[in-house]
């Protein structure tokens, strides 16, 4: 399967994980869970551009190493989701966002919006087609 059918596969994870996370913008949904939301589909969404790149993603839940291996630049408020991936799971202290829900989606969509672009662009160099600005 070429690497930009791989990379849609797990784009689809991680909306699933977007659409989650908009369901849950409630202040009453635990922040911690939405957290590790939020988490998992950054997480998701870096190990598509490193499968788009024909890579094998690790696997690690570090999003600053995996950030570097995309390629990618992350705003710090995501790259801040990190203790999510575990430690606020299991935690029964309270573990603060590190930015609003609303701000967080934001920026997950943007890197989401990217990662689009990309496979998009993959696909079109695949079937010769020059790529779109």
């Amino acid at each position: 399967m070429p690497p930009e059918e791989d990379a849609a596969l797990i784009l689809k994870v991680a909306l699933r994980q977007e659409a989650a996370l908009l369901a849950a913008l409630d202040e009453a949904f635990p922040q911690e869970t939405w957290g590790f939301i939020a988490q998992q589909e950054v997480e998701n969404l870096l190990k598509t551009l490193i499968v788009l790149a024909d890579q094998q993603p690790p696997l690690s839940h570090a999003l600053d190493r995996l950030a570097q291996l995309a390629g990618a630049q992350l705003p710090e408020e995501l790259i801040e989701l990190q203790p999510f991936a575990v430690k606020a799971r299991y935690s029964p202290e309270e573990t603060p966002l590190p930015a609003s829900r609303d701000t967080l989606l934001r920026l997950i969509r943007q890197l989401r919006e990217e990662v689009e672009v990309q496979i998009a662009a993959a696909v079109q160099r695949r079937e010769g087609f020059p790529p779109r600005d």
